[in-house]
């Protein structure tokens, strides 16, 4: 059986201060930071098997990964750049240790880009657009902020990326461990789980939240 764990990074900077951080790269608050270590704890992930992990470019998802590895003896995450460009080419280094736990980064399951609203506050667009507006360019499907994406834009580029590597992994029998964002990853829910477009409206995924499936070898979802 391989097992997948999809992890919502914890609380950064621009989450406390209620603005819109998008594809912003805004580190951990000092909540996050103590909530990182916090979900390590409640993972034991000194003892649990994780072969390959996957976060997003946004330095909030990468830091709750090695603010969680503080709290685990004998190991570190090791970052390896799957988006091209001279990261990927000069960066990269395959022959990885025991003590090493690699992580492939990609902006493929970046969070939704807000377009215009980025990084404005959350409550003083609702006074501009309205509140139930704002909610669909969160929450719906089908809408989209300003110049921004919609969550089906974010289903479009994170999916492709979920088939090619860690659905892959999976059939290998791997245990995965997903650190990303809220439509990103609810994008890869609403695939697991053939949640309808309009019903995806519902989830929510607070930070730090953990969710995870369990597989056999021909990607059956057993729990």
């Amino acid at each position: 059986m391989a097992k997948l764990y999809l992890l919502r990074h914890s609380k950064s900077q621009w989450n406390k201060d209620n603005r819109f951080a998008g594809w912003t790269d805004n580190p951990l608050s000092d909540e996050g930071k103590k909530q990182a270590k916090e979900i390590a704890q409640t993972l034991d992930l000194q003892n649990l098997p994780i072969d390959t992990i996957y976060s997003n470019a946004l330095i909030r998802c990468q830091e709750t990964i090695l603010r969680m590895y503080d709290m685990v003896e004998g190991k570190y995450p090791f970052f390896v750049h799957l988006d091209g460009g001279k990261m990927q080419k000069w960066g990269n280094f395959n022959a990885l240790d025991k003590n090493t736990v690699p992580v492939f980064v990609s902006e493929k399951l970046n969070e939704r880009y807000y377009g215009k609203i980025q990084g404005l506050n959350k409550d003083e667009v609702k006074k501009q657009y309205g509140e139930e507006l704002v909610q669909r360019w969160r929450r719906g499907f089908f809408d989209k902020p300003p110049g921004g994406e919609s969550m089906q834009d974010t289903y479009k580029r994170t999916l492709p990326f979920f088939k090619k590597y860690i659905e892959k992994d999976l059939k290998d029998n791997k245990n995965i461990l997903v650190v990303a964002s809220h439509n990103s990853l609810r994008a890869i829910v609403k695939y697991i789980e053939n949640i309808s477009d309009e019903d995806i409206a519902n989830l929510e995924l607070p930070f730090g939240s953990l969710i995870e499936y369990e597989f056999n070898g021909k990607l059956y979802l057993k729990k």
